[in-house]
């Protein structure tokens, strides 16, 4: 569960993280990325550890709200699902037929689906 938990706020970091102020981008990054404990962050910042926690959780909040209104992270989630789809069913199409032609456009095909995901 906590590992989800740090998959999803990274996530949604990376589609939103510049939207947090530059103090809350600092905490935030140094509690779910450098893992530091909220003392040491609350150390370092000049202040309490439930004052780190507090800036954690709004930070959170304002990270979902921005998903639940943009729906960014869902709509590349489903690109990348739906590229995946469009790969396998490439590969299927080169392994069952040996026109050069058709071939080289199902390549064409996949360098395109490539190219999307790099996108994001």
């Amino acid at each position: 569960m906590k590992m989800e938990k740090i998959v999803r706020q990274s996530i949604l970091y990376d589609f939103y993280g510049e939207l947090l102020t530059e103090h809350q981008k600092r905490i935030y990054e140094e509690i779910v990325f450098d893992d530091m404990s909220y003392t040491e962050v609350g150390d370092m910042e000049g202040i309490s550890r439930q004052g780190v926690y507090d800036l954690i959780k709004r930070c959170d909040k304002i990270l979902e709200e921005y998903e639940a209104k943009l729906k960014l992270v869902e709509k590349f989630q489903n690109t990348k699902a739906m590229v995946a789809q469009i790969q396998s069913i490439a590969k299927e199409l080169k392994e069952a037929n040996a026109d050069v032609a058709l071939v080289d456009k199902i390549e064409a095909m996949e360098q395109l689906s490539n190219a999307i995901l790099e996108e994001y």
